[in-house]
């Protein structure tokens, strides 16, 4: 006798068969489930369906699970057409999702991610308002905004992210997000029990929701910004194809130094390949700068623009010059700060917060379409910043 269970090919929800008995009968199998507990809140006692996730047990009301046009609507239809084909043979079966002994079973999902999602479709309409507030379960949100996406509850998904936006749009409210969640069996516990900066990220792009993913990347550049989970934040950036923070991770960590480089364990050799290129293509760029001024566009009252432009392209060289001297330790490098004081300069002569001596006198009508340019150019470089640390550079 063969104890072990077979799929049925005609079942899109089941995980375990009959078993064939030495009388060549087939018949459905009294199943156990090691370890399998009934849910204390959504084991409802009059629920007409048993779905197993992990290791917990949920009864629950079918007809509240096809709310919202989810998956269920059609798993259901196809488990329903499965029973009826099988109610036709000679095959003896009990309907899937009837009894604990066969339960409909979800793999993948976890029981927290199907306990929030049972949590939205009965919820009083007091315990959903406290999602919109301050008090929110930030945890439980991500869940249900994970497993709505996964099962197609749209406007329930639409509804959670738009609660985890407004959470986390709050002053502060990223503040003590942690970049991962902190392993177990740690002596300090984490700043935070909801989600990670990690997860946040992943929700935001899995779901494609643009402002939780400006609101998540605030907070990497701020990371950024300190010298921290810069490989973190490399590794994120390339997964999403975040290109405005990849660049300023690939450039902070490109400033800590080959030494650095190769003792952190989670860069991998690619993108110590990409931090040479960097490394080399930054200085070229910096080095060719001089020559090249930004192009302005010159206002009306501009009486010779071939000799502003020659005045601007002096200009553009000292300004370059004195962003230098303002902090000379600057490495040769870091053009991403030099670029920052350059405008900083610009803005400053411009604005008279500093003497020009002279060198404004060449565009007198000008001036100010120089600082546009400046801001410009210092904008186009942290857009394309990631390109530089390219292999294919």
């Amino acid at each position: 006798m063969d104890d072990h269970p077979h799929l049925h090919p005609d079942s899109p929800l089941m995980t375990m068969s009959n078993s064939f008995l030495g009388d060549g009968m087939l018949q459905l199998s009294q199943l156990s489930i090691p370890g399998a507990s009934r849910d204390p809140t959504y084991y409802i006692s009059d629920g007409n369906s048993v779905l197993l996730v992990e290791n917990t047990l949920f009864k629950v009301h079918r007809s509240i699970l096809t709310k919202d046009r989810s998956a269920f609507e059609t798993m259901f239809q196809l488990s329903t057409e499965a029973d009826s084909s099988r109610s036709d043979s000679s095959m003896t079966t009990v309907p899937e999702g009837e009894t604990d002994e066969n339960p409909i079973r979800l793999p993948g999902d976890t029981a927290d991610e199907f306990r929030a999602l049972l949590w939205a479709l009965y919820a009083m309409p007091h315990e959903l308002m406290t999602a919109m507030t301050s008090e929110a379960n930030c945890t439980q949100l991500l869940n249900l905004a994970r497993i709505t996406h996964k099962y197609q509850f749209r406007s329930i998904e639409t509804w959670t992210l738009s609660a985890l936006s407004k959470y986390y749009s709050q002053p502060g409210a990223l503040d003590d997000i942690p970049p991962v969640n902190a392993p177990t069996g740690l002596l300090q516990p984490p700043l935070t029990d909801g989600p990670s900066l990690v997860q946040l990220t992943e929700l935001a792009a899995l779901c494609e929701r643009p402002d939780l993913l400006d609101i998540a990347t605030s907070r990497w550049k701020r990371l950024i910004g300190e010298g921290k989970d810069l490989a973190l934040a490399i590794d994120i950036g390339e997964r999403f194809n975040l290109r405005s923070m990849l660049g300023l991770a690939y450039h902070a960590m490109m400033l800590k130094g080959k030494a650095h480089w190769d003792a952190d364990p989670m860069l991998t050799r690619e993108q110590k390949i990409r931090l040479f290129c960097g490394y080399y293509a930054l200085g070229k760029f910096w080095d060719a700068l001089p020559a090249v001024a930004p192009i302005i566009s010159h206002s009306a009252q501009c009486t010779s623009q071939q000799r502003c432009a020659k005045a601007w392209g002096a200009l553009w060289k000292a300004v370059l010059e004195m962003g230098t001297q303002v902090i000379p330790t600057l490495q040769r490098e870091d053009v991403l700060a030099k670029l920052m004081l350059t405008e900083s300069s610009m803005k400053a002569l411009v604005d008279k917060e500093i003497q020009s001596q002279g060198i404004l006198d060449g565009l007198p009508h000008c001036k100010e379409r120089a600082l546009i340019a400046t801001t410009m150019k210092v904008r186009e470089f942290k857009e394309t910043l990631a390109d530089y640390f390219s292999d294919e550079f």
